[in-house]
């Protein structure tokens, strides 16, 4: 089987001066998570497409699926938790509790806020999740990175040529996933920033998939306006 995550669980604290999550604001005509729901609803490869929203919201998301695809059996609508990685665990559980899978099912985990996310994109992730178990979109670094440990100075600044940006999806084969899940340790638990880190740290390989500059994640009010920008060019193509 096949699982698509929509990750909403996040409030979008760092949109500014609005009390909406940033997932329901407006791009175009319609919510961002809308436009980036229908791209895997138009993949007949998954089985079942899982939308985990913030408690106070899930209500409101299943009101807006059912405006926006009306009755779809396909798409779950779950409460997120209070992490990205608790968000996660709850999809997984929730596919365990309630499906039939095997060491082959596969789930590609996508950011609400990505609502340019392509076909070519979420089929190289299955493929990939098939192949290899575990993979990540990226595009490669195209500025400079500089580290600095203390935030003041540089401590260093590394070959741009070994770094890439991460995207998402991020796609897995579910049962190894929940495996290494299960294995970690609580310090290991409070460092993750994402599920292919949980991968990195147990030693095992994750895949790159070329992600594309215009699958942006909006984050900031400026990110929603060139989001405005994209979807506009896109139509007129």
């Amino acid at each position: 089987m096949i699982f698509a995550a929509i990750l909403a669980g996040g409030i979008g604290s760092r949109m500014g001066g609005t009390d909406t999550p940033k997932q329901f604001l407006t791009l175009g005509d319609k919510p961002v998570i809308i436009h980036t729901i229908e791209k895997f609803v138009i993949n007949s490869k998954f089985d079942k497409i899982l939308v985990l929203s913030p408690q106070s919201f899930v209500n409101h998301t299943k009101n807006l699926i059912n405006e926006y695809f009306g009755e779809n059996n396909s798409i779950i609508v779950l409460k997120g938790g209070d992490t990205r990685n608790d968000t996660l665990i709850n999809s997984i559980e929730y596919i365990k509790e309630n499906f039939e899978i095997d060491d082959d099912s596969v789930i590609v985990t996508h950011d609400s806020v990505r609502p340019f996310v392509t076909h070519r994109i979420i089929e190289d992730n299955i493929n990939a999740a098939k192949e290899f178990g575990a993979c990540d979109t990226v595009v490669p670094a195209t500025d400079t990175i500089v580290e600095s440990v203390d935030s003041k100075i540089i401590s260093d600044i590394p070959i741009r040529d070994n770094f890439y940006q991460g995207q998402t999806p991020q796609s897995f084969k579910i049962n190894k996933l929940s495996e290494l899940i299960n294995s970690l340790s609580d310090e290991e638990t409070n460092i993750l920033t994402d599920a292919c880190k949980i991968f990195v740290l147990k030693g095992e390989d994750v895949h790159l998939v070329k992600g594309e500059i215009t699958n942006i994640k909006i984050t900031y009010p400026y990110d929603l306006k060139l989001a405005n920008t994209i979807l506009k060019e896109t139509n007129h193509d």
